[in-house]
């Protein structure tokens, strides 16, 4: 790609002639030329003070944008059910809506959902854009990513957010590059800039020894994804009540390239973490994978479920999808077990909000210890079944 100089916005400065290393720019009738000895080397474009160089491909599509109005949330529903992390995201969405003085959208698809809308209202939504058909009943990248990107094209939100699922994580990307905007994905933090408004995005990175705030100055809707279990669900309140927008979901033939044949769950008899009020987790100090089956135990003591670090993950010992931590799930239970969890901060980032940590290891200067509520420096094989036998006292 060739180096070119926009006359329009070029001031005949020459810092750029003076940078260049290779003599290749002259300035003529108070013009930047750029001559044949150019190598593509970018040293002008980044000393020139007005944007007027770049290279040719890389413009910039200048928007207008105020036109961007009100934060959306995906509202993601599966089999006529509103995913919990929809009414986290109201629950923010709210926050940032209000900093911003705009409104607080919903946007839904799916077959015969029209009933949902109440719910979202009563969640906090003003509005709910409402996309409903049959070829929407179940969730495919191509018919929910035209209907929701034709729809920012009419309506112009400023923020969109979505939650960080197996769906949204698919969805999100998808619309970004449709709509040609960023997206910071697996947001922990969303806040509102006081200066301009702009939305500050912050997610762990480099594997969670740090955390990055991203910024989406240039484009619009500004997008994020949302780890499930993080914000705060929003109150519900059964006598709100907003307006429903309803979408033109129209498919011609080739539109969805995709025929879903069958929705196969897992035969797993367990609570989802996410959703857990007791969590009983365990790590690498268990020793044996058979040490879940100890934790089940308590788990199931208490109405809960079992849940794992990821060292015990990739040992084998369990599933993916019990993983909490960085590279798993966040949550926040009522009561969050730690058994034999060294406490990675990782893992820490995975479970730190749970309303209260019980951490049991016998290393006594494990860093579990400092964010646990409760220490107990023993034998998990011993403890455990300690606090089983003084729950059936209780008659648990």
């Amino acid at each position: 790609m060739a180096i070119k100089v926009i006359d329009e916005k070029c001031i005949g400065c020459s810092k750029c002639q003076k940078s260049c290393p290779f003599d290749a720019i002259t300035i003529e009738n108070k013009i930047a030329v750029i001559g044949d000895a150019c190598t593509n080397c970018g040293t002008c474009i980044d000393v020139c003070p007005t944007d007027a160089i770049l290279q040719e491909g890389t413009e910039k599509i200048v928007r207008d944008l105020s036109m961007y109005k009100g934060v959306w949330v995906f509202a993601e529903q599966r089999e006529g059910k509103i995913m919990p992390v929809v009414f986290e995201l109201l629950g923010e969405g709210k926050k940032l809506a209000n900093e911003i003085g705009t409104e607080l959208c919903a946007i839904l698809c799916g077959s015969n959902v029209g009933g949902l809308t109440d719910e979202l209202f009563a969640y906090g939504a003003d509005k709910v854009y409402l996309a409903d058909a049959p070829e929407l009943e179940k969730y495919t990248t191509d018919g929910y990513s035209k209907v929701i990107n034709e729809a920012i094209g009419i309506y112009k939100p400023e923020i969109v957010l979505y939650g960080a699922t197996h769906i949204g994580r698919d969805l999100a990307p998808c619309l970004a590059v449709k709509v040609n905007t960023g997206l910071t994905a697996d947001c922990t933090k969303l806040e509102i800039d006081p200066d301009d408004k702009k939305i500050r995005q912050t997610r762990p990175a480099f594997g969670g020894n740090l955390m990055a705030t991203i910024v989406c100055p240039g484009s619009r809707p500004q997008m994020s994804t949302v780890r499930p279990g993080v914000m705060d669900k929003a109150a519900y309140d059964p006598s709100k009540k907003g307006e429903v927008v309803k979408l033109d979901a129209v498919f011609e033939e080739g539109d969805i390239r995709t025929k879903v044949l069958e929705i196969v769950k897992t035969t797993a008899d367990i609570i989802s973490i996410s959703d857990a009020d007791f969590i009983v987790a365990g790590g690498m100090g268990l020793g044996k994978p058979e040490g879940l089956e100890l934790l089940k135990q308590l788990a199931d003591k208490l109405g809960g479920t079992v849940a794992a670090s990821r060292a015990c993950v990739d040992a084998g010992w369990a599933d993916h999808n019990i993983q909490v931590g960085q590279t798993g799930t966040t949550v926040k239970p009522q009561i969050y077990f730690a058994c034999g969890i060294s406490g990675a901060i990782q893992h820490i980032a995975g479970m730190q909000d749970s309303d209260l940590i019980i951490a049991i290891n016998k290393n006594e200067n494990a860093p579990i210890f400092e964010v646990a509520d409760y220490g107990i420096v023993g034998d998990l094989y011993k403890v455990i079944p300690a606090i089983i036998d003084e729950l059936d006292k209780l008659g648990k």
